[in-house]
């Protein structure tokens, strides 16, 4: 006999055609609540009751999510029908009075009736004293045992939070003298940092130049300084861009080589040279990488002063 536990596990093997049964009725109840939201007298609370009733015993045969996501969709609907059938409820001759089932409800938990100074007639009780909610809880729980969630002890008992007052802040008055103007990049600042670029692009072409062949992250990396290392592979994009340099693969040891060479001329491209790009990725880990794989202990390219820029009349660093 199996476990009865197993019987409401998860099942992905369950046959199609009980799952296919078990969604169409979960359709045909979702829609009879549906109808009942257009028209609250087409569905009474024995009808309402009725649909709870089959969809419990639908869920019996549920075995994975998408049917218990339907179940769910259901209990939803139906609780909602629920709670505007009972905003609708008549007592008597009038509508559902709040206000004196909450004074019934204390008084049944102990809470006494008070006479206020103004002659005002109120439910309520002593400083001393406490409601008995496990009264009114046994009573809950011989009709649910569901654990209540804040919007359902809450309540429909219109509840209004309180708003904070928006706080006036004073209005920060600025003396004029005291305002800035934004610093103003000029033309010859911008000049200065081309020249600082070519400067240092002739650099590496020198460097390479005596260096001959040479492994490209041997010739980039600078084990001391990563920012430095990205410059260097910035600097050398140019002279590779311009043909000064070239850049290969080496099959037999699978390593990048770079190496100085003459600027094409329009001959050479007419005869089926190509230009070529080729991103590449260098972060932190590529850098710590490379230099434990090339056993790099000494940059190539000497380490260059902190970059400073100049900005109107301020140079930051």
């Amino acid at each position: 006999m199996p476990d009865a536990h197993m019987e409401d596990a998860y099942d992905p093997d369950q046959n199609e055609e009980e799952k296919r049964q078990v969604r169409k009725t979960y359709r045909d109840l979702t829609k009879r609540l549906d109808e009942g939201q257009t028209n609250m007298h087409d569905v009474t609370a024995d009808g309402l009751a009725d649909i709870i009733r089959e969809a419990d015993d639908n869920y019996a045969k549920v075995r994975a999510p998408q049917e218990a996501t339907l179940d769910s969709q259901v209990l939803l609907a139906a609780s909602k029908m629920g709670a505007q059938k009972a905003r609708a409820m008549k007592s008597g001759a009038g509508a559902f009075d709040v206000d004196e089932f909450v004074a019934k409800l204390i008084t049944y938990m102990g809470g006494k009736r008070t006479i206020g100074d103004d002659g005002d007639v109120g439910d309520g009780i002593d400083e001393d004293e406490y409601l008995d909610w496990d009264k009114i809880g046994r009573k809950a729980m011989a009709k649910s045992r569901r654990v209540p969630v804040m919007s359902f002890m809450l309540g429909p008992l219109s509840i209004e939070q309180k708003k904070r007052a928006p706080i006036k802040r004073a209005k920060l008055e600025r003396n004029e003298a005291d305002r800035k103007k934004p610093q103003e990049i000029r033309e010859e600042d911008i000049q200065r940092a081309e020249n600082e670029t070519t400067k240092n692009v002739i650099q590496l072409e020198k460097i390479l130049g005596e260096e001959g062949r040479v492994n490209l992250f041997r010739f980039v990396v600078n084990p001391q300084d990563f920012a430095q290392s990205v410059e260097n592979i910035f600097y050398l994009s140019f002279l590779i861009r311009d043909g000064k340099v070239a850049f290969e693969y080496d099959e037999d040891t699978q390593e990048p080589f770079i190496y100085a060479c003459s600027v094409p001329e329009e001959e050479d491209y007419a005869q089926g040279l190509r230009k070529q790009q080729l991103v590449l990725e260098f972060d932190v880990e590529t850098w710590r990488r490379s230099i434990e794989v090339f056993n790099i202990t000494k940059s190539m390219v000497p380490q260059r002063p902190a970059a400073k820029t100049k900005l109107g009349d301020k140079w930051y660093g």
